[in-house]
């Protein structure tokens, strides 16, 4: 990320005034169905992230807490959709219209064949950042096979979604997990499960044109929320509810996953990435309303 804490805050309040009201002070209620409790993630600090609600073929997709300096998401927030895993691959890639004072519109759109209006690339990340780029390819915080409609995994392919993943990352441990994570929801999440998925930062970046363009994660961290789960699965699978968390090395050698309590995933986030002591994922914790051993 940007060395100079002084310069990063500078460089955002100038993106601000480039970029459309659109992009939401706080979330709408259409927008906060893709959140628990309709509450995103507390106690960040940054207080200059882009709140965007994704939108394709006129309706809301998931929710994304961008980062206009860095130009990657620091998180995207979704409803896990039951799936067979399958991508759809003839989708082309998209951009944000919400983060540019040149377009109106709301939904995301496909990139022109000319070039883009400056304001674009100066708020976002653009094809031509991953385009030279051999160790890194874009690697989706909502993945498509967490969805089923097409419309829905569409909506996936656009890089306010995107970071940058180490190629041996993105297609194999980070992969497994994304499988492992669709299949225990697909099986036993009898309710809507709740995911929200996003990144530490490193202070590398991919440059272009000799300008620091796309940071790029030192962590890919993910976390699910299900209280409407199948309480007779196997007891491996029933402590994984009703939710579990996981993070991963964004690297092409030391890239495992671990799975861990969403309280572990939120005391490493603590330590690693700009959040205050009352950063909270979900909405108290994920408990159920409505628990026996919460209301004795």
């Amino acid at each position: 990320m940007v060395s100079n804490r002084t310069d990063r805050v500078f460089i955002c309040l100038l993106v601000m005034l480039m970029a459309r009201a659109e992009v939401q002070v706080n979330f709408s209620p259409e927008c906060k169905e893709f959140l628990y409790m309709g509450t995103p993630p507390q106690g960040l600090q940054d207080k200059l992230f882009k709140k965007i609600c994704q939108s394709y073929n006129g309706k809301p997709r998931f929710v994304t807490l961008y980062d206009t300096v860095d130009r990657i998401p620091v998180y995207s927030a979704y409803t896990f959709k039951r799936s067979d895993g399958s991508k759809k691959v003839d989708v082309p890639w998209m951009f944000e219209p919400q983060l540019s004072i040149v377009s109106g519109s709301r939904d995301m759109q496909h990139f022109p064949q000319e070039d883009l209006h400056q304001s674009f690339a100066d708020a976002q990340a653009i094809l031509d950042d991953y385009s030279e780029t051999i160790s890194f390819e874009r690697g989706q915080l909502n993945p498509d096979e967490h969805q089923a409609h097409p419309d829905d995994k569409a909506a996936t392919y656009t890089l306010t979604n995107v970071v940058p993943q180490a190629r041996e990352f993105n297609i194999g441990a980070w992969k497994r997990h994304e499988h492992t994570i669709r299949r225990r929801l697909n099986n036993y999440c009898r309710g809507i499960a709740y995911v929200v998925t996003g990144v530490t930062t490193s202070g590398h970046m991919i440059r272009r044109h000799n300008m620091n363009r796309v940071g790029i994660p030192t962590y890919l961290w993910s976390a699910y929320c299900c209280i409407d789960f199948d309480h007779n699965a196997p007891y491996d699978v029933r402590s994984k509810f009703p939710a579990y968390a996981s993070h991963g090395l964004n690297d092409k050698e030391n890239d495992q996953v671990q799975e861990m309590s969403v309280q572990h995933l939120e005391d490493f986030l603590k330590r690693e990435t700009y959040v205050g002591k009352s950063f909270q994922l979900f909405y108290d914790n994920c408990v159920p309303p409505q628990d026996p051993l919460r209301f004795p």
